[in-house]
């Protein structure tokens, strides 16, 4: 830790790029451990983002939750449209498919649903599914909003990255940034847009706290709405 540390101090490009580096690693290699694995994973997964986020935190000046009513109505604004999305749009996997780009998987994961895996209102159930809930929206939210709108935006518009304003606007780092952060998740269009009003809600109150809050109320909403309706997909 203390060595990251150094080295978060060192480079505020570090900083912003390391701790989203290796939570996505980590994704990757959560499933490589059977399917009970996938859930253990996940857990870890969250506790290592957590940490990542602790000993960045004194290194990225706008890491810092922000509370304002702009950030609720986002927050839940794409909420709405992530889930209105859903029955009209081509996931990516079945879009490559779909475009000959990609063939059938002969396994098709399992959805994340820690109940048809522990048992049905089981104990161990209810634990992954808070995990996923408090990492989706607590951990989640600041490794993003930093990489993709700290770094990210202001890298495509100027390698001097920290030249660049919180609040400027360029049109080039803000279809760019929406198009990775989109194609990121198997939700590509619902990604894309939601990337642009996280981004457009940057621009607009050049703070990052609003949206980590915003994305952490679209992530915690989307949660609640998994486990009431058994929409596991989304998972």
């Amino acid at each position: 830790m203390n060595h990251l540390s150094s080295k978060f101090a060192s480079s505020p490009a570090l900083a912003r790029v390391v701790p989203f580096g290796i939570f996505l690693l980590l994704t990757f290699l959560q499933g490589q451990f059977g399917e009970a694995g996938r859930y253990w994973g996940y857990f870890g997964k969250s506790l290592i983002g957590a940490a990542l986020i602790w000993i960045a935190w004194p290194f990225v000046s706008e890491m810092r939750w922000k509370f304002s009513g702009a950030a609720v109505v986002v927050g839940i604004g794409v909420f709405a449209m992530w889930v209105g999305l859903d029955p009209f749009v081509l996931k990516q996997q079945e879009l490559w498919i779909k475009l000959g780009l990609s063939k059938p998987p002969e396994h098709p994961p399992l959805p994340w649903n820690p109940f048809a895996q522990f048992g049905e209102s089981s104990g161990l159930g209810w634990f992954f599914v808070c995990a996923r809930i408090l990492g989706s929206s607590l951990v989640v939210p600041p490794l993003e909003e930093v990489f993709y709108r700290s770094f990210m935006y202001r890298w495509i518009a100027k390698p001097d990255f920290q030249a660049v304003g919180l609040g400027e606007f360029f049109i080039k780092p803000f279809l760019l940034t929406a198009l990775f952060f989109g194609f990121a998740h198997n939700e590509w269009l619902a990604g894309i847009l939601c990337a642009a009003a996280y981004q457009g809600l940057v621009c607009w109150k050049k703070n990052l706290g609003e949206a980590m809050t915003a994305h952490a109320i679209t992530n915690f909403l989307l949660g609640i709405y998994i486990v009431a309706r058994g929409q596991w997909q989304f998972w």
